[in-house]
């Protein structure tokens, strides 16, 4: 009963057009003041507990670093050097958004500054070319979701610290499902391309190959940096994050030159509105994660879930469709805060690995990232290229399907998620 209160009232709140984390506040906070003897100390002492994990500090140096590549010209070598590579195959400059959006992705964590960095100057390029706007907007939305799913990621922080998971193990794991996911798009693109017979670009030289990887190199070399770091012990992923943050700095303004020192300021600001934006999403997230816990919600779950005779097979489907639902009213940080924490324990009670459900959610909300009502990759993707999300949708639904059967694959193929943490040992190879 008291579930079907908390879920209803914050079902309510949501739907009258209230921002998740207020919503997420006052259904707390009306939940304890009515239903509870719950001391509001505990409420307080529960508020600088909850937030005061390691981990979450990495989430405001992780979109610091995004900020400083996105002013910085990092994307704009790496699409160079993503068009010598792959330019001159069907639908050359496509897969070369594909292929600049993984690269993008895995030093910027983020699927809206993916979008905008890669898009802002692929897509006029691509339409001066004479490839179909819709082509080259639907290839760069869903691409740039690959910013949640390609390591470092912020869903994948959020979600270690709902659940107490590693995130460097969740790193790793999000290695080979991205690649795979992009390699997937890829082909998407190519058979697009060559069905409709759209241009190719003259093959690049070898020469012109390395000297636009040079170009990239200081780019590309951060990637090095978080994940070899992390692997290797030198430090933990609290610590990459603040020194991609120094490493994105340091090549923005003093290597690449991009970036004037008096435009510094300007990124600090939108990074400390975005990182304040979503801690109290997650001061708010934390509190619900309390008042589940403490009514004993996530329990009375997995029982029910045990007595029904649901296996992992059919939970994992319930989990699917459930996140697919949730990413057509809430966005990817909200969803993971609030359904992680009680779907979790269900997930380790039927045996299936934590880290393998960690990269089933991510997937999903790369899938939410990208449809409506409330894709954010769609409206980030409105603004760059002056469509309606409407019409976007349209453009972007040979993509999604792909993505949707990705999120199958990957769901009931534990293995890819989990052949490099078991390869590096970090997980049980049981």
């Amino acid at each position: 009963m008291n579930a079907a209160i908390v879920f209803g009232l914050l079902l309510v709140l949501m739907l009258v057009g209230m921002p998740i984390s207020i919503a997420l506040g006052l259904t707390v906070l009306t939940f304890l003041f009515t239903m509870t003897q719950v001391p509001i100390e505990s409420v307080a002492l529960k508020l600088f507990t909850g937030i005061e994990k390691f981990e979450i500090m990495s989430i405001p140096f992780f979109i610091l670093a995004g900020n400083f590549l996105t002013h910085g010209g990092v994307a704009r070598r790496m699409i160079r050097f993503a068009v010598s590579m792959v330019g001159h195959w069907h639908g050359g400059l496509g897969l070369a958004g594909v292929l600049a959006c993984a690269l993008f992705a895995a030093v910027s964590g983020s699927s809206p500054a993916t979008v905008v960095a890669v898009g802002s100057i692929l897509l006029p390029a691509m339409v001066k070319s004479g490839f179909p706007k819709r082509f080259g907007a639907g290839v760069v939305t869903t691409s740039g979701a690959l910013g949640i799913l390609i390591p470092p990621s912020i869903v994948m922080v959020m979600y270690s610290v709902s659940t107490n998971t590693s995130v460097g193990t969740m790193f790793i794991a999000g290695i080979v499902p991205g690649i795979a996911l992009a390699a997937s798009l890829g082909l998407t693109t190519w058979y697009i391309a060559r069905k409709n017979g759209y241009p190719r670009r003259p093959t690049a030289s070898w020469g012109e190959r390395l000297r636009t990887l040079k170009e990239s190199g200081w780019g590309l070399l951060l990637i090095v940096v978080v994940i070899g770091g992390i692997y290797s012990g030198l430090f933990t992923p609290t610590e990459a994050a603040a020194m991609s943050a120094v490493y994105a700095f340091f090549i923005a303004v003093f290597v690449y030159r991009d970036l004037p020192l008096r435009g510094v300021p300007k990124v600090l600001l939108d990074s400390a509105n975005m990182s304040a934006m979503l801690l109290y999403i997650i001061t708010n997230a934390v509190l619900f994660s309390f008042i589940m816990t403490n009514e004993n919600i996530p329990q009375a779950l997995a029982g029910w879930m045990l007595d029904m005779g649901l296996g992992p097979v059919a939970f994992l489907l319930a989990v699917n469709v459930l996140l697919l639902l949730a990413g057509n009213v809430m966005e990817p940080t909200s969803i993971v805060l609030i359904l992680a924490p009680i779907l979790f324990p269900v997930a380790v009670q039927l045996g299936i690995d934590p880290v393998h459900f960690g990269i089933v959610m991510t997937v999903n909300m790369e899938v939410g990232m990208c449809h409506p009502p409330v894709g954010l990759n769609l409206y980030v993707a409105s603004g760059v290229t002056k469509m309606g999300i409407t019409e976007l949708t349209i453009a972007v639904w040979p993509w999604l399907l792909t993505m949707l059967v990705f999120l199958v694959v990957v769901t009931y193929l534990p293995w890819l998620s989990l052949v490099l943490p078991r390869a590096l040992g970090m997980v049980s190879a049981g």
